[in-house]
């Protein structure tokens, strides 16, 4: 049998149900026409994740009480066993073509969670969970390709990251603890060469509660960076990067423009 120029395969009992008119051939092989369409979206679709634990213990009577209270650590993660977060990322990459388009989801679990505080406006801490990022990402064919996202994101400035096992020591410096880790709005990517690119967004504000407006709300907050990465023949420093980064804005606190710079 031939549907729309491809041969469809149906096995006996699908033939045995036709024959006594319990199915109908034309809607078995439409059914697999759908099923076809949405094995080939899913096959681009990547589900992964990761669980963070973590073992601490600081000798001494009382260090507990003096712990610095730097992100995702201090006290209540001293001298004990702990569960830090778990992740769950379902993402769809952009592939190389000029008007590419994908998306990205991770997803929070665990005490770590509550530390992120990516709330909603439309209610407090639901208890253990958050969303690190969700965004639609685009890719615009102008120049070398700019590409965009746009939702929940990770902040650009800073060499550490929310990841624990993506940075160089367990704990984490006070410029994370001080600095703006996510927020919602839109960013571009733009690489000039294999050695220059830089990025550039704006958000609703410079915290971390989702769709949360600055005070007025037609205030925003800015950021951008560019990185300057060393060619592969310079050397012991080739594929060393040097970064800058800031961000600069206003949040619902209506106390003033909060400014955050980084070099590294």
């Amino acid at each position: 049998m031939n549907n729309r120029g491809t041969k469809m395969k149906f096995n006996k009992w699908t033939l045995g149900l036709a024959a006594v008119g319990a199915v109908s051939l034309t809607s078995v092989a439409q059914a697999e026409e759908k099923m076809n369409v949405l094995q080939t979206a899913m096959t681009s679709t990547t589900i992964s994740g990761y669980v963070d634990t973590s073992i601490q213990y600081n000798p001494g009577p009382g260090t507990q009480d003096f712990t610095p209270g730097y992100s995702f650590g201090g006290p209540a993660k001293a001298n004990g066993f702990n569960l830090n977060v778990v992740q769950l990322s379902i993402a769809k990459a952009l592939d190389e073509s000029e008007w590419a388009s994908g998306y990205r989801a991770d997803l929070w679990f665990g005490p770590d969670a509550n530390t992120l505080n990516t709330t909603s406006t439309l209610g407090g801490n639901t208890g253990d969970v958050a969303i690190r990022q969700a965004y639609v990402a685009l890719r615009t064919p102008v120049g070398n390709g700019i590409d965009w996202k746009i939702g929940v994101m990770d902040g650009m400035i800073g060499y550490e990251t929310l990841t624990d096992g993506a940075n160089p020591n367990m704990t984490r410096s006070y410029g994370f603890t001080i600095e703006p880790t996510t927020q919602t709005g839109l960013a571009g990517t733009y690489r000039f060469c294999d050695t220059v690119s830089a990025s550039f967004g704006i958000a609703n504000e410079v915290g971390a509660t989702v769709n949360q407006r600055a005070v007025p709300p037609s205030w925003k907050a800015y950021t951008g960076s560019i990185a300057l990465t060393a060619p592969s023949n310079w050397s012991w420093l080739a594929g060393s990067t040097l970064y800058s980064g800031f961000i600069t804005g206003f949040d619902e606190t209506a106390t003033g423009a909060r400014n955050n710079y980084y070099v590294g």
